[in-house]
């Protein structure tokens, strides 16, 4: 009997310790937030009459994409993981997951993925399989060879929103562009901020992603930012310019914009651990509240 109910905690330990590691494969929180995006602009384009079936069919189709490109990440990069605190507890890179088994997932993974966004819409289909292939197999690499890989990175980081509104559209309207360009644009003070807090550990593993010349904290990544938050604004006012968003709206983000900017501009000035943190929470609040925003402003 002690045997048994042993077995039995074994078995269940170890089917939770799989689950786990399936989630930290495919960054489930990190996925999810792509996913709020993709959400997000199918409904701002559906002028308040959404198709729930719609919805949820892109919320998992967009899962298994995203999911999968993270799964080749942590593939590609299992020997630099193993460097990084924040990395080193990956499944693959510990070994509790074989490197066939993380394959075979982000295999079926992309596959169900690009086959329901496929259904949806070809367009769609056709985006998360760029996005897929873009992340995966080219900004991954780029990441220890230039800090430019940001950019590139970027790119697959704003599609979703590009294939939410398809999805409802059926083409790559203006309204998507525009979108595409508040996250696309988002993710460099983003990202920045995040480089310069973990900039220790992505030494280790070789990864210099500041903008500096020299790959060093400096002013650089501060003044950066700052100058994409003022493309942000830009790119509100095109927005209600264009009568795409309201006035009421387009207040709302520029103000957004110009703290997320001064915030970067504390980061110009003292080149600080505090001032980046700052930043680095106002990108978290800064794009959900935006999305928000704008879809109230269509409802």
């Amino acid at each position: 009997m002690e045997r048994n109910a042993a077995n039995r905690i074994l078995v269940w330990d170890g089917l939770i310790q799989a689950v786990t590691d399936l989630g930290l494969l495919v960054k489930f929180k990190l996925t999810l937030l792509v996913l709020f995006s993709a959400v997000m602009s199918y409904a701002i384009v559906s002028d308040g009459k959404v198709d729930w079936g719609t919805m949820a069919l892109l919320a998992f189709g967009g899962f298994m994409v995203t999911g999968a490109a993270n799964a080749l990440n942590q593939v590609l990069e299992r020997d630099y993981d193993k460097l990084m605190t924040r990395t080193a507890n990956r499944p693959v890179a510990t070994g509790r997951m074989s490197v066939s088994t993380a394959v075979l997932w982000a295999g079926l993974l992309a596959m169900g993925g690009i086959t329901v966004l496929s259904f949806l819409h070809p367009i769609a289909g056709f985006l998360g399989m760029l996005s897929l292939i873009s992340y995966a197999f080219v900004y991954t690499p780029l990441k220890r060879t230039t800090p430019l890989s940001v950019v590139v990175g970027a790119i697959p980081g704003a599609l979703p929103l590009v294939i939410g509104c398809v999805v409802q559209e059926g083409t790559i309207s203006p309204v998507a562009m525009m979108l595409f360009s508040l996250q696309f644009l988002w993710q460099f003070p983003h990202f920045w901020a995040v480089a310069w807090l973990a900039d220790e550990d992505y030494k280790k593993a070789g990864f210099y992603l500041l903008p500096s010349k020299n790959g060093q904290k400096d002013a650089a990544t501060g003044y950066l930012s700052f100058i994409f938050c003022l493309l942000m604004i830009g790119n509100a006012v095109l927005a209600w310019v264009l009568g795409y968003v309201g006035i009421w709206a387009t207040g709302i983000l520029v103000a957004l914009n110009a703290y997320w900017a001064w915030l970067c501009w504390r980061l110009y000035k003292d080149c600080s651990r505090e001032a980046a943190r700052k930043q680095m929470f106002m990108s978290f609040l800064h794009l959900p509240v935006s999305l928000i925003v704008l879809l109230i402003d269509k409802l």
